[in-house]
């Protein structure tokens, strides 16, 4: 096996294998042929074309950025690529190097088409093609729901026709191929992990211009005066319900803000909430996936996520790091045992209300079946209150800053 990753055709030499692998990180594999392959559909396979070896150099990747989660790997297909023998006969041939990911993994899930698809896109067509160039995608595990959902997002990095691996019988040539995708961790970019950096700010930029219209944008001429935040809703049994919310709302009203009330859902338009949170200057929320939607704001502008008991890591790891890099004033609101729904449940002297941190249970277990699908939230609207009246005051400064 090759270890040594050059970046598409870009790192390769006269002297380099045609195939070269980066299995390094603890998130992701990543291969590529650094020259003219053949794509064979129909056996998942990319086929280097030239003279091959008497001993063929075969590499599989699954190409998904959770490798570390044996449980999702698993379910995701597998890609080869081969020095030999020689590939099929080449029936389309295309101008653009192939990029090839799954969608499949936790895509269905909004926050993690983020963690697992948006962002190491970003990420790797920043890594492997400094040069804005083109690709073609290979999309393996498709879903064509995902596909129809997200296109706007997929047609920003390539106007050619996505190929769907999973039911395409027809063979493909590119003058070269990577095969998998690059993840700096949870909602994490790095600009100092890429040969052309990127500042989490600049995919914000990427999503803006992708998905919020220009005359919807806020602007120096429209008439506001009272700053927005945006509560993103939760009802259902999923958990992380601010049963108190009405109260909430009315504070929020007292203390001087426009209040929306945002529930996304699966069918919700990205645009539609791209083009309501870029316009408010503050977003409140339970930690959940919804939150995700922070990548909309505009800096400096607040998130507000809180915290259940027993989240207080994960929150950290999935938004609170980000929005500080993304440039936004985050706050964070840790709610008290008084304010969990889990008292009730389990009682206040339960080790999982008093000291969920020394549970060993597993992942899954732990984190989403208790803090996450059955813990609601009724905040202490005398402790909240000292929290919209910061965000407030920073909301104006920012309003200030908007012209």
């Amino acid at each position: 096996m090759n270890n040594n990753f050059s970046a598409g055709p870009h790192g390769a030499s006269p002297l380099a294998s045609p195939i070269s692998c980066d299995r390094s990180h603890q998130n992701y594999d990543i291969c590529s042929i650094n020259g003219p392959t053949v794509l064979d559909p129909t056996q998942s396979t990319f086929y280097v074309v030239g003279p091959t070896s008497p001993t063929p150099l075969v590499e599989k990747v699954r190409p998904y950025p959770q490798k570390n989660s044996s449980f999702t790997i698993e379910r995701v297909k597998e890609v080869t690529l081969t020095s030999g023998p020689p590939g099929p006969l080449c029936r389309v041939q295309h101008k653009a190097p192939a990029l090839v990911f799954s969608g499949g993994g936790f895509m269905y899930n909004f926050f993690h088409t983020f963690i697992d698809g948006f962002i190491p896109l970003f990420i790797t067509i920043n890594s492997v093609s400094p040069d804005d160039q083109d690709f073609v995608f290979v999309i393996v595990d498709h879903q064509d729901w995902w596909v129809r959902k997200y296109i706007d997002f997929l047609r920003s990095y390539s106007k050619h026709p996505i190929i769907n691996l999973d039911n395409d019988t027809s063979t493909h040539c590119f003058p070269s191929a990577t095969v998998g995708l690059i993840s700096h961790g949870f909602m994490t970019i790095d600009p100092k992990l890429m040969p052309n950096p990127k500042a989490p700010f600049h995919f914000h930029s990427l999503l803006e211009k992708t998905y919020c219209h220009p005359h919807t944008l806020p602007i120096s001429a429209t008439v506001k005066y009272r700053p927005r935040l945006v509560i993103m809703s939760r009802s259902g049994g999923g958990g992380r319900v601010i049963l108190n919310q009405p109260e909430v709302r009315k504070a929020a009203e007292e203390e001087g803000f426009e209040v929306i009330e945002f529930e996304p859902g699966n069918r919700t338009p990205l645009q539609q909430g791209c083009e309501l949170i870029s316009s408010s200057e503050v977003m409140l929320g339970v930690h959940g996936a919804a939150l995700t939607y922070m990548w909309f704001l505009r800096p400096p502008s607040v998130l507000i996520q809180v915290v259940g008991i027993g989240l207080e890591k994960v929150a950290e790891l999935c938004f609170g790091a980000a929005a500080r890099d993304m440039g936004l004033d985050y706050m964070e609101y840790r709610i008290g045992l008084e304010e969990s729904s889990l008292v009730d449940r389990y009682g206040k002297d339960d080790v999982i209300v008093k000291d969920p941190n020394s549970l060993q249970f597993e992942w899954y277990e732990q984190i989403m079946e208790v803090f996450l699908k059955k813990q609601n939230v009724n905040l202490d609207m005398v402790r909240f209150r000292k929290y919209l009246k910061i965000a407030y005051q920073k909301a104006k400064i920012a309003m200030l800053k908007e012209g």
